[in-house]
């Protein structure tokens, strides 16, 4: 009986372990709904959803998904106010990147150039 508690709480506990905040650093970039950044369709995202400027989205690099960045999860940016939605994800070729969507302020996009931050999100509990 003791040992099949111990295996109950042990499971417990990983379960707990693989949920809960999450932080990585990345390199971050900026990008613009603009043709020459993205395609024929600057305002329609990887996974259908509508951007508008002067929301707060990122783009993720493929290999965060796995991680648990997928489509609307909500991320923290250290140094910087608010939460973004992971709206669009990046071609193949970046690894551990993220884009920051500057609406059509090309100027402030490239004002933000490339920095290396922390990001924090929640990964949802499996079940």
């Amino acid at each position: 009986m003791k040992h099949l508690i111990s295996l109950l709480f042990i499971t417990v506990c990983l379960a707990a372990c693989d949920s809960g905040p999450k932080s990585m650093e990345v390199t971050a970039t900026a990008y613009t709904s603009s043709v020459r950044e993205t395609d024929s369709t600057p305002f329609l995202a990887a996974w259908g959803n509508t951007l508008k400027p002067g929301m707060k989205s990122i783009a993720v690099s493929r290999d965060l998904l796995e991680l648990g960045l997928t489509n609307n999860t909500k991320v923290k940016i250290k140094g910087l106010e608010g939460h973004y939605l992971v709206l669009v994800k990046m071609n193949k070729r970046w690894e551990k990147k993220i884009d920051i969507y500057m609406g059509t302020d090309v100027k402030k996009a490239r004002e933000w150039g490339k920095k290396t931050v922390t990001i924090y999100w929640e990964e949802e509990a499996k079940p």
